[in-house]
């Protein structure tokens, strides 16, 4: 996605990344790819989806979420509930939702989408693969496309 021409779109977006993962070998990855892809944003986490919300809805105009990353199979308010949750708060409406979960239950696609998931993944079991589709959502949504200035809009 990066060429001279194309600069990063996000990278001065002032802003943080907000990852729902209680895997801490799953999150290991998130932050390799992180890494890997040169981002200049803080990455936080949630191991569930009641914190996960809390996050979310507590942040600053100056520093607020531009990305959240969901799993599905969390406990306490697993993704499914939390992207639920997400679209139903006005502040938080237009912030980009991506799931990468190992579910590839067609009804768990199905759901996400009807509740306003932007994409859906599957996590490979795989490392090198699965540290290539973290990069590639990260290049995807933090490059590649231009974000809400505010994520109420």
């Amino acid at each position: 996605f990066r060429t001279p021409s194309h600069p990063r779109v996000n990278a001065k977006l002032p802003g943080y990344l907000l990852v729902l993962e209680d895997s801490d070998e799953d999150f290991d990855t998130v932050l390799s790819a992180a890494r890997k892809s040169a981002l200049p944003h803080e990455i936080r986490r949630a191991v569930n989806g009641d914190e996960c919300v809390r996050l979310l809805e507590n942040y600053s105009e100056t520093h607020r979420p531009l990305l959240a990353l969901l799993d599905l199979n969390t406990p306490l308010g697993d993704g499914r509930d939390t992207l639920r949750t997400l679209r139903q708060n006005p502040k938080l409406r237009t912030l980009p939702v991506v799931i990468l979960s190992t579910s590839g239950n067609p009804k768990d696609l199905d759901y996400c989408y009807n509740e306003g998931a932007n994409a859906y993944h599957t996590k490979p079991v795989d490392y090198p693969e699965h540290l290539d589709t973290v990069c590639r959502i990260f290049e995807y949504w933090l490059e590649g496309v231009m974000l809400p200035s505010s994520p109420n809009l």
